[in-house]
């Protein structure tokens, strides 16, 4: 059986839990008129969000900045169209890695703890699906728009909400920043095909996919 992170939570409660969390990161109590944020324990372990089957001939790894315009050019016009000619026919396995620069010192890194719960608290399918609408909301972020996005995709708003003020998923964001750092990433977005870098536009990704298949 699976559980969310949250449900995990509760269960420790009153038992400790060191093995689920390391340290806070206080929202203080904040939050929009309908939701009532208290600080809450960061996650420091969550595997990334991925689409397409595990064993796929193809791995794409995009390394993107929830605040950057760029990479909201890339997830909305490039993204669809490799999703459609090669992950949903089982070609390429997906990988999202969260790369704050950051472009935004808030948002940056709290939109990414907002899709992070989302992760967590449904699956990486709704995952994109949010990461899209964030995309689609770059220069309208706001904690209402975190909430109510989340809500639209069928996660608890205010609990996402939540997530982004608190930063509740900073480890696991730093992370994948980390891991962008040791494999080169210098910018966003990048992406990689079968571990090569390459241009993140239509063209070429197809191309280096169509090389390694």
């Amino acid at each position: 059986m699976v559980y969310t992170r949250r449900e995990c939570l509760a269960a420790a409660t009153g038992l400790g839990a060191a093995g689920l969390t390391a340290g806070c990161l206080g929202g203080g109590g904040g939050g929009t008129e309908d939701c009532s944020i208290e600080d809450e324990a960061t996650v420091s372990d969550l595997p990334r969000p991925t689409l397409g089957p595990d064993d796929a001939a193809v791995t794409v790894a995009a390394f993107e900045d929830f605040a950057c315009p760029h990479c909201a050019t890339y997830s909305l016009e490039v993204l669809p169209d490799i999703r459609s000619e090669y992950v949903d026919s089982g070609v390429v396995r997906y990988e999202h890695y969260d790369f704050p620069i950051p472009v935004d010192e808030r948002w940056s890194w709290q939109a990414a703890s907002a899709a992070r719960g989302v992760q967590d608290e449904t699956d990486d399918e709704t995952f994109f699906e949010y990461a899209h609408a964030l995309f689609e909301n770059q220069d309208d972020f706001s904690p209402e728009l975190i909430t109510d996005r989340a809500n639209d995709v069928g996660a608890p708003g205010c609990a996402v909400q939540g997530d982004a003020l608190n930063e509740t998923y900073r480890p696991v964001v730093e992370a994948d920043r980390q891991a962008g750092i040791d494999g080169g990433v210098q910018g966003t977005p990048t992406v990689f095909v079968a571990g090569r870098s390459v241009q993140p536009t239509y063209d070429a990704i197809a191309g280096a996919i169509e090389a390694e298949r």
